[in-house]
């Protein structure tokens, strides 16, 4: 009897201990977000590490179907229409794989969210494949990197990293006529938003004196707004008015000592010392 319960006691004691441990993955997932064009993309995926052996070409051999990372299989969730190698993209879940060469890779974007092995893939439920350069770096990369990088408001691209290789997948969003569609809505309102859609023109390259006029009445509506003026300032400036420019530009230097944020003094003297 005694025996029994030692044992039990050992037996639940081993148990308990192996419940208990809890060490690190081996390949470490991660999720990134970054807001794109009026929506976001999240990309997940795992990051396995060098660990002094050679990757390219031997650990992930060339010319075969690669789930792009380790462990689970690699995804991208676009919440937006977007445009991948000239085919548009319904906002959705997809799979990224590849298939990695010495000189470029073949970037794919499958319907197939669950692809681990090469013995899974079924290429006629690829949506688009996309040829991407290789290029390499100096220096080693000791996990593979998946960023978003080169972001504008149309165009990213997706940068995958490993070891001295990187590639990337360019995708862009056609928002131009959707946006001006909203700015024409919004102008015929009671509350027009003429700051931001000032602010898309200038941004975007557009009519700059369309944007001076709402800048204009931005400020006229909302007097103390420091940040307009300063906008108001930066457009006269593209328009070559530079008396305007650098009055608008003391005023709002001085709102904005007013309301104590420096930021904004130091924004406008750079602009006033450019105007000189």
């Amino acid at each position: 009897m005694k025996l029994f319960m030692l044992t039990s006691l050992l037996v639940g004691s081993i148990a308990i201990g192996q419940a208990q441990l809890r060490t690190p993955a081996t390949s470490p997932a991660q999720i990134i977000k970054q807001d794109f064009g009026l929506g976001n993309i999240e990309i997940s995926y795992s990051r396995p590490a060098m660990k002094g052996r050679k990757i390219f070409g031997d650990l992930v051999p060339y010319g075969n179907v690669w789930r792009t990372g380790a462990n689970s299989a690699t995804t991208l969730q676009f919440t937006d229409q977007v445009i991948v190698g000239g085919v548009k993209l319904a906002p959705g879940k997809y799979g990224l794989l590849s298939i990695p060469n010495k000189n470029s890779w073949t970037l794919i974007i499958s319907r197939q969210t669950d692809v681990t092995s090469q013995t899974t893939y079924k290429q006629e439920l690829d949506v688009v494949r996309v040829n991407a350069p290789v290029s390499r770096s100096s220096s080693r990369i000791e996990n593979f990197t998946m960023q978003v990088v080169n972001i504008s408001s149309s165009k990213c691209q997706i940068e995958l990293s490993w070891d001295q290789v990187k590639v990337a997948l360019s995708v862009e969003t056609d928002i131009d006529a959707r946006i001006m569609e909203q700015i024409n809505i919004s102008m015929q309102g009671e509350k027009p938003s003429y700051f931001s859609a000032a602010m898309y023109f200038m941004d975007n390259g557009k009519d700059l004196n369309q944007a001076l006029s709402w800048l204009e009445k931005a400020a006229a509506a909302t007097p103390s707004a420091y940040w307009v003026y300063h906008q108001l300032a930066n457009c006269q400036a593209k328009l070559g008015m530079k008396s305007a420019a650098k009055a608008t530009a003391q005023k709002s230097k001085e709102l904005a000592m007013s309301a104590n944020n420096m930021d904004y003094v130091k924004l406008n003297d750079k602009l006033l010392a450019e105007l000189k």
